[in-house]
């Protein structure tokens, strides 16, 4: 197609075009003539480029069909959690490596009970995590949130319920240096309880089990901060039937420190109350805590020490002159004396023992041998005595 155009103006950089129905077209001067001027007329012809035109479209189209072969068939991944292990107190949870397709990654989170508990390390790197601190027989939510530049992705939510102190599933044992029969103990006994036993320290190891403190096992453990104790803290468990405390089972700690039998803190029965029980208690003598008139030995005579004695008279009776005395001597008292207790035992020996006397002569038992007898010395002078020995009063020692 050819057109004519005639030139009205020519600045630095743009020519002003005049067509033959006075359009006026602007048109780059550095594509006219170098002679142009105004008023000269140009033929410009115009015509399509089909062959350019189809290698722009063709190229056009693979650009975004790359494009879309590399960011638009692959997209980041939700993380999938899981539970590896859990004790009484901890947990350990992983998942599988994050697939961020193209994206960038901004930060991978663990959410617990709906909370924000952290933001994981090094989360290309790292595949699990440990949670300590829980309480025992207690159910807890977890669930991970990964943000990146394409978007933010959640995991689905999982629940896991901590421990009781009577279940050792969750016990994760890994040996150390001991002798080979000892290790052999240790295995059974991590079956019967329903342990596991690992060949090396884990992230879910819970306890690291030797003897001697060496090797690059024990040293990683002790780098990890896991509790090392003795076999007989595997024992321990077997027998109480619960998770006892690793306090005295540390290598190297007192055997002292060891509990055996239920921790005080564990929930136990009350002790059941005593059955109540009758005690037949034999019956005691009473002994001095009657009258002391009416007490008697078993001889019939009236028992005189617990009346104190009658003073003697001021006044002189007949015949208190022939102990040569002045009145109111020692003579006469005595006399008075035991004229009063020749009375009382002449009492005693019309009457007989009392009811309460008997009764004590009954619990006595029969045997001469068991009765008590009285000393000689106790015996008490009588005017009797007096009459036979033909013996003045003053002679007799009472």
């Amino acid at each position: 197609m050819l057109v004519s155009l005639t030139v009205g103006k020519v600045d630095a950089g743009m020519a002003v075009l005049l067509t033959e129905d006075k359009r006026i077209i602007e048109f780059p001067s550095i594509l006219l003539p170098p002679d142009i001027s105004s008023g000269s007329i140009v033929d410009i012809t115009v015509s399509r480029n089909l062959s350019s035109e189809s290698a722009a479209q063709k190229a056009f189209t693979n650009l975004q069909t790359t494009i879309f072969q590399t960011f638009g068939l692959h997209s980041p991944a939700a993380p999938i959690l899981r539970c590896r292990n859990a004790t009484q107190t901890s947990l350990v949870l992983e998942w599988d490596p994050i697939e961020l397709a193209t994206a960038e990654l901004r930060s991978l989170s663990l959410y617990r009970n709906g909370s924000k508990a952290g933001c994981i390390p090094r989360p290309t790197e790292l595949h699990s995590t440990k949670i300590s601190g829980l309480a025992v027989d207690t159910e807890y939510t977890f669930h991970l949130v990964l943000k990146t530049s394409a978007g933010t992705y959640s995991s689905e939510k999982l629940t896991v319920r901590t421990h009781k102190m009577t279940d050792l599933s969750g016990i994760t044992i890994t040996p150390g240096i001991m002798p080979s029969a000892l290790k052999e103990s240790l295995v059974t006994t991590v079956d019967r309880i329903g342990a596991k036993l690992i060949d090396t320290v884990r992230i879910d190891t819970t306890h690291f089990v030797c003897t001697e403190g060496r090797g690059q096992a024990w040293e990683k453990a002790v780098e990890m901060n896991i509790p090392i104790v003795v076999p007989d803290w595997i024992k321990g468990c077997e027998r109480e039937g619960r998770l006892v405390g690793v306090r005295g089972y540390y290598l190297n700690a007192d055997p002292r420190l060891r509990q055996v039998g239920p921790s005080p803190g564990v929930n136990t029965a009350p002790p059941a109350s005593p059955t109540p029980t009758t005690h037949v208690t034999p019956p005691t003598p009473e002994r001095k805590t009657r009258d002391p008139r009416g007490m008697s030995d078993r001889n019939g005579r009236g028992s005189i020490e617990e009346e104190p004695p009658t003073p003697p008279p001021k006044h002189d009776r007949p015949g208190s002159s022939s102990s040569g005395g002045r009145p109111g001597s020692s003579a006469s008292g005595s006399t008075t004396l035991v004229d009063r207790t020749s009375k009382m035992d002449g009492k005693s020996k019309d009457q007989g023992p009392p009811p309460e006397a008997e009764d004590s002569e009954r619990d006595e038992p029969e045997s001469p041998q068991d009765a008590p007898s009285t000393p000689p010395a106790n015996r008490k002078a009588t005017v009797e005595d007096e009459a036979e020995d033909n013996a003045s009063f003053q002679d007799v020692a009472l």
